[in-house]
């Protein structure tokens, strides 16, 4: 087995290998570029995250600065995703990002882990496991999401949760680590904070 099927498959394998290292500057160097470009040039942006990113559908934003160990070069996002500043994609393997799913302000995303055993931290051992996140989904400010985590299809992550396990679709989940507080219900469709109303008459029109 080679080092990029150990990558891809969360066995051991030593990141230190050199042209594993000089494959991932190449894609950092991107990084550094999207970050350095001027945000009124968004063709050059959107340009940078079709060459940057495994795949990358229409109408996606990252807000610079972005952070990614392989520059999005093993990430999978859908359309109209957005992200606010200081993502952070851990994408030394697979990363699954479902359409119209929105990110806040220091979201980390990884799929890096090491192992507990101290001799073999010492000598640098990684394993990596995919991280797929549904479509529709907001996860607020400062949320981790940890290797091997799968959160379903529509669901809120609170702002500063920890996602150490799987969240099911349709939910709010917030803590540390992150348990799920309740399904997204009827009155969500009548209440969008608090208890300030909906105006579904308004939003018909806009949307017509």
């Amino acid at each position: 087995m080679d080092i990029k099927e150990k990558m891809h498959s969360c066995q051991l394998y030593l990141p230190s290998d050199k042209a594993l290292m000089e494959e991932q500057v190449k894609y950092q160097d991107l990084v550094y570029e999207y970050n350095m470009t001027r945000p009124s040039d968004s063709k050059r942006l959107s340009s940078l995250l079709r060459e940057m990113f495994a795949e990358i559908g229409e109408g996606c934003y990252i807000e610079p600065p972005f952070h990614s160990n392989f520059g999005g070069h093993h990430v999978h996002f859908g359309k109209n995703i957005y992200s606010s500043t200081n993502l952070t994609l851990v994408d030394d393997t697979h990363i699954y990002v479902g359409d119209n799913t929105m990110f806040g302000p220091n979201v980390v995303i990884a799929t890096a882990g090491h192992p507990l055993l101290p001799e073999l931290r010492d000598k640098f051992y990684q394993y990596n496991a995919p991280v797929r996140i549904g479509h529709s989904c907001w996860l607020g400010a400062g949320v981790i999401v940890v290797p091997g985590v799968t959160i379903g299809d529509n669901c809120v992550i609170g702002a500063g949760s920890i996602v150490t396990k799987d969240i099911p679709s349709n939910t709010v989940a917030v803590g540390n680590p992150c348990r799920v507080l309740r399904e997204i219900d009827q009155r969500d469709r009548e209440y969008y904070f608090k208890d300030m109303k909906i105006n579904w008459e308004e939003i018909e029109k806009e949307l017509e």
